[in-house]
């Protein structure tokens, strides 16, 4: 055939692929779709030599001579991480086979309802396959755009890697890229739970189409199974009731617990939201494809953010940078000690726990500053500083429960009438404060503990003269 002239260094002979299969043996069958089976075996290929997926043309099941050209046609013409690679083909003595790259595990629809594959897994499965359907929707420096006409969970596969790759493009439509909008009018094809409502109803092919199926993908991958069900022949999709589930916010309902206790809930709702809007019936009310790589991004980034586990606190090491060093018996006693404060960092930096044993710390202003280069004996002192104020007394970093915690309390005394006796200020000192005044530079003199609460407040110069 003319057509495939073009094609001859992917061609593989017949009797190669025979040998591979051992002759189409149904041991060596690893899936079965509307093209026929598919075998997987080792044979040489334009690549080299590897294992591959063998799919053979079985009229039977629908597909024919314009599915199998096509499918040559854009794997050829379209390579991307995300999509499937064409490996080589054969068109021979009434046999008309396909050969892929071999995707170990198979493809996404015998995964849904697994309890291994973690919501992190899931996300990045999602986003590569978001990514390859996004290329073709938007191939660089090309005029044309691919629109797959049939994504579904059962055509996305997965490498080694758990590595998503769109497959099955024998139904595919071209068409220009460059408008916002390509519509193109066509027999409707599809499967059945994935197929874009405006397409079944109007046959206006669009690849806002594509984005609806994509949608449905989504859920099942959250859900964690098919679309539809089968009760005695008789199909029923699902896809209406998910999209009632998250309009009530009653996605517990349809999330498995295994799943579920795991999910970042940023990551949750991120994922739920760009799903949801995949599915909007209106098709200008979808999202390009673009617009839902960068939705799964950040899902994802959510979800690896929640499971990074800070490395613990060496508390012996940080006990040996005290000057002078702690002394202790054991480590509850060690804690404690660090529980009422300590300078670490040359006495830079004061570190305590809290009563949740949260770090807590604060630095000088001096900490905070860059010193002028040159600098001159009489300005030896003189920094600006990195921050957008004129002085700084200090900074003090806590747990942010803290922060809230210690805003309510001054709150509180605002809106009452504080008492001046020293009981009250007491409370409000520090427990080291005597420690503290020891450390100044010039003698202080307080008659309250009111004015002590203030002085400290202010701050003042320290022995060396360097903090404040």
């Amino acid at each position: 055939m003319a057509f495939l002239e073009e094609f001859q260094h992917l061609q593989i002979q017949l009797q190669e692929i025979k040998s591979a299969t051992g002759n189409f043996n149904d041991n060596n069958v690893i899936g079965k779709g509307g093209f026929g089976k598919v075998y997987k075996g080792v044979v040489s290929h334009s690549k080299g030599q590897s294992m591959v997926a063998f799919k053979r043309l079985d009229r039977r099941y629908g597909q024919g001579d314009p599915e199998f050209l096509k499918e040559i046609l854009m794997l050829s013409r379209y390579t991307h991480e995300n999509l499937i690679s064409l490996l080589g083909f054969c068109d021979a003595d009434g046999e008309k086979i396909l050969v892929y790259e071999h995707a170990y595990h198979g493809s996404l629809d015998c995964h849904l309802a697994s309890t291994t594959l973690t919501w992190r897994q899931r996300l990045k499965i999602c986003l590569g396959a978001a990514k390859g359907l996004c290329y073709l929707h938007d191939p660089k420096e090309t005029q044309q755009r691919v629109i797959h006409r049939d994504i579904k969970s059962s055509n996305i596969l997965l490498d080694e890697n758990w590595n998503a790759k769109v497959s099955d493009m024998g139904l595919s439509k071209i068409g220009p890229a460059n408008q916002t909008h390509t519509f193109l009018a066509t027999n409707v094809v599809g499967t059945f739970g994935y197929v874009d409502p405006m397409y079944a109803e109007m046959s206006i092919l669009t690849k806002e189409s594509d984005v609806y199926s994509f949608g449905v993908v989504l859920f099942e991958v959250l859900c964690g199974r098919l679309c539809f069900e089968n009760h005695n022949g008789h199909y029923q999709s699902l896809v209406q009731m998910w999209k009632k589930r998250y309009k009530q916010k009653k996605l517990d309902e349809i999330i498995s617990q295994d799943l579920k206790q795991h999910m970042d809930k940023s990551s949750l709702e991120t994922f739920s939201d760009i799903a949801y809007q995949c599915l909007h019936k209106s098709r200008e009310e979808r999202p390009k494809m673009s617009h839902v790589v960068e939705k799964l991004e950040i899902a994802l980034r959510f979800q690896e953010i929640s499971e990074e586990v800070e490395p613990p606190v060496d508390y012996e090491e940080l006990g040996k940078s005290v000057v002078p060093p702690l002394v202790y018996s054991f480590k509850e006693e060690l804690k404690m000690l660090l529980s009422n404060g300590v300078l670490i960092n040359e006495g830079k930096t004061w570190f305590w726990l809290n009563n949740n044993e949260e770090h807590c710390e604060m630095i000088s202003a001096a900490g905070c500053l860059i010193p002028i280069d040159p600098a001159s004996p009489e300005d030896y002192c003189r920094k600006k500083s990195r921050f957008a104020v004129e002085y700084l007394e200090g900074i003090e970093f806590q747990p942010l429960e803290r922060v809230e915690h210690q805003m309510l309390e001054d709150k509180e005394v605002d809106m009452q009438t504080v008492s001046d006796s020293d009981t009250y200020w007491e409370q409000k000192l520090p427990s080291d404060y005597e420690d503290i005044i020891k450390q100044s530079k010039d003698d202080v003199q307080w008659t309250t503990k009111k004015e002590l609460y203030s002085i400290l407040c202010k701050g003042f110069p320290v022995k060396n003269g360097k903090e404040i």
